[in-house]
């Protein structure tokens, strides 16, 4: 793979991106990325992009040298891979930056199967690249208008993460996500609020709560059930003030819930794959994503 090759053509059309050249993201870059999501009204700090890079490799495109095009990857295991935080500046769309961006990255991913969260408008690009719609994402943002009940099955206790936790957490995400994410939960739980859900004497599910955006996320929950995955994000309502985000699936069981909570709908986007969908466990469901980009 090639990142700093040009497009070289006699098309007159094409002229325009004659001097775009593809080259890997750097931590400088992040001013950059940072401005360009802003522009697009992107909820993300430039704390979150450096947080999303210190896990993914990616790729920019940049002319004159000005970063005008950002795409990150992240690979989970020796099987799957997520891609986000796709961004082409608006003086380059319409000249096929993003497919160039999204072919240079499926390339280093070659062998893997590939996910990603599509917005109506990147849904075209996508499709051509071989990705299809699984599914539906809602991304819920508000403020509570009250706290949950804490209301869970009998034997059901909420309590904070111990230390001798991590590694069953771990494995209870790897069967919810049906990838292993190992060295992402443990920055989550340095970095963010854990709830952990004990069903038997045993923990059997998890959330996390942390800073994100222009307040605080939830995410990810993992629980055997739609009762305890609601029972770990009403725990974690107890650790926020102000504005919240939620992004779950569509058909999990939680949108109705939450918006009786104060958190409307406030946007979607859709589940696409390339190459094999990820097994998940029957007994430990994704509830609710890291982020939109890292899945």
């Amino acid at each position: 793979m090639n990142l700093a090759s040009t497009t070289t053509t006699d098309d007159p059309a094409a002229t325009a991106t004659d001097t775009v050249r593809l080259r890997p993201f750097e931590p400088g870059d992040l001013p950059a990325a940072h401005a360009m999501s802003s522009a697009l009204k992107w909820p993300h700090r430039i704390e979150d992009w450096q947080f999303a890079l210190s896990l993914s490799q990616g790729v920019v495109a940049e002319r004159d040298g000005k970063v005008l095009g950002t795409a990150l990857s992240w690979n989970w295991g020796a099987d799957y891979a997520t891609i986000g935080l796709v961004i082409v500046a608006t003086e380059l769309q319409g000249q096929r930056i993003g497919n160039r961006m999204m072919s240079a990255l499926l390339d280093r991913l070659a062998g893997r199967n590939v996910l990603l969260h599509s917005t109506v408008a990147g849904r075209g690009l996508y499709e051509r690249l071989g990705f299809v719609t699984t599914g539906e994402i809602e991304q819920h943002l508000g403020e509570l208008t009250a706290l949950p009940a804490l209301a869970g099955r009998e034997g059901d206790r909420l309590r904070p993460l111990a230390g001798a936790d991590v590694e069953s957490l771990i494995a209870i995400d790897a069967r919810g996500a049906g990838m292993p994410r190992g060295e992402l939960l443990r920055r989550l739980f340095s970095q963010g609020k854990t709830v952990v859900l004990e069903r038997g004497g045993e923990a059997a599910g998890f959330a996390v709560i942390r800073r994100y955006g222009h307040g605080d996320a939830v995410g990810p929950v993992a629980a055997p059930d739609v009762d305890a995955a609601r029972l770990l994000i009403a725990g974690c309502c107890r650790h926020t003030e102000g504005l919240l985000r939620i992004d779950v699936e569509a058909a999990s069981g939680l949108p109705q819930w939450l918006e009786s909570l104060g958190l409307p709908r406030t946007g979607g986007v859709n589940i696409m794959v390339r190459g094999r969908v990820p097994e998940r466990g029957p007994a430990h469901g994704n509830w609710a994503l890291v982020t939109q980009a890292i899945g």
